[in-house]
């Protein structure tokens, strides 16, 4: 995989494009002894593109802590990908069902996390659909799944088959339904941002964004004082944003049907399916922004409250991620 680094002096007022929208760096406070750098990496990763872009004055120091949020990020790609044979998503999906299968402590909260959000939206998510998101596979798919095999799929609340346990003073995973299938992509990306933002914080950084296919996070303020002002791109149109919103030592995520989709007789068939059914969701909504004070919270809040009412929406986030909002629904 290539990466594209970079590192440069940062004037008065800097822009920055992330996959998300736009985001503005603000005016630098005259007061500061050194002139700032601004360091930037982006990295193919779980799927989509990571992107950070670090806010310090020693540049050096910019990239090693650079380094370890990558690493945070990759490793949080090694366990929770389904997409691996060997991975703890992927051991669990070929084996949970016969017996407990030992899973790293990572894994097992944020398994634990995506079925708790499962079950205060009551079933309206489902992490255990994994199965029906690789027979829709709409990346790659040109026309829908035959009906008996979607059918087969659709309505089993999965999530209650998943069990997290602990084996032998091992975290473990059992399925109780031969159809569970675990897909974390609704929630891994952001457990690895608040990761790599945390190794940022170790590593004495103050000033961040991590960026991970829309999933964002804002460290700290702005270096002007001011919360980072993030843009959400408007759905029909690429080039132009819907909203921006104001981010300080916080999360945003968003999810929309927009991007993954394929066409088929006229009619468009997205990747954000409803359990239920074990389809695309029929839903009016094309675009779900979130913020929350963690971007794990955010991450999972922009798919599982997707195409929900916005009274139901504010429900669920009041039990499950107090203080989280939605800031935008088109």
């Amino acid at each position: 995989m290539s990466a594209f680094d970079s590192t440069r002096d940062l004037g008065r007022r800097e822009f920055l494009s992330f996959g998300v929208g736009l985001v503005v760096v603000g005016a630098m406070p005259l007061a500061m002894r050194r002139r700032p750098q601004l360091v930037r990496r982006t990295l193919p990763m779980m799927g989509t593109i990571a992107e950070l872009a670090v806010v310090h004055a020693n540049s050096r120091d910019a990239h090693e802590a650079i380094d370890a949020a990558m690493a945070e990020l990759q490793a949080v790609e090694r366990a929770m990908t389904r997409f691996t044979a060997t991975s703890d998503v992927g051991r669990a999906n070929r084996g949970a069902a016969a017996g407990p299968v030992t899973v790293s402590a990572a894994t097992a909260l944020v398994v634990g996390e995506a079925l708790a959000w499962a079950d205060a939206t009551g079933g309206w998510y489902d992490p255990a659909i994994g199965g029906a998101v690789a027979l829709w596979d709409v990346a790659r798919r040109h026309e829908p799944p035959p009906d008996d095999a979607v059918a087969h799929l659709a309505g089993h609340a999965l999530h209650r088959a998943v069990e997290v346990d602990v084996h032998r003073g091992e975290p473990v995973l059992r399925f109780h339904h031969p159809d569970a299938s675990l897909d974390l992509g609704a929630i891994a990306k952001g457990h690895g941002v608040d990761r790599a933002v945390d190794a940022l914080r170790r590593r004495g950084i103050r000033h961040a964004l991590v960026n991970v296919g829309g999933d964002l996070y804002a460290l700290g303020s702005a270096p002007s004082g001011d919360p980072w002002r993030v843009g959400v791109q408007d759905p029909d149109d690429g080039r132009a944003l819907a909203a921006t919103v104001e981010v300080a030592d916080a999360a945003v995520a968003t999810s929309g049907t927009y991007q993954q989709f394929f066409r088929h007789r006229g009619r468009r068939y997205h990747h954000l399916l409803d359990p239920r059914t074990a389809a695309p969701r029929a839903t009016a909504t094309r675009s779900l922004t979130v913020r929350a004070e963690s971007c794990m919270h955010a991450d999972v809040a922009a798919t599982a409250l997707f195409g929900m009412e916005r009274e139901a929406a504010a429900a669920v986030l009041a039990r499950r991620a107090p203080g989280a909002e939605v800031v935008l629904a088109v």
